[in-house]
């Protein structure tokens, strides 16, 4: 369950997977497995080779891609999550969940 985002950033963010986009949703998350981490990044698209590629660019491994249809994505998690979070310009993802510590932030 996505927790921090609005049915219209979720419904924006299925259709861009659903249109072969790479689509980046932030949101609150808890999971026992991984209880340093309060926030997950999906990183969706509905054409698995190009996201195939896209975590081959970013040193990810695609065999954890969750391969759920109609919106297959990759979980970003702790550190990674920030820096791809960084290196994409997602700065506002990153103030909004409280992922960039004040250096890091972009100048406005």
């Amino acid at each position: 369950m996505a927790f921090g985002v609005t049915r219209e950033e979720l419904n924006e963010w299925k259709h861009n997977v659903a249109r072969g986009d790479i689509a980046y949703l932030t949101h609150y998350w808890l999971d026992p497995r991984f209880p340093g981490a309060k926030t997950v990044t999906k990183v969706g698209c509905s054409d698995l080779s190009r996201l195939t590629s896209w975590c081959r660019e970013h040193g990810l491994d695609p065999k954890y891609i969750h391969h759920r249809s109609p919106f297959p994505h990759f979980d970003l998690i702790g550190p990674k999550q920030r820096e791809i979070l960084r290196k994409e310009g997602l700065w506002s993802q990153l103030e909004r969940f409280k992922l960039a510590s004040p250096p890091e932030r972009k100048s406005t």
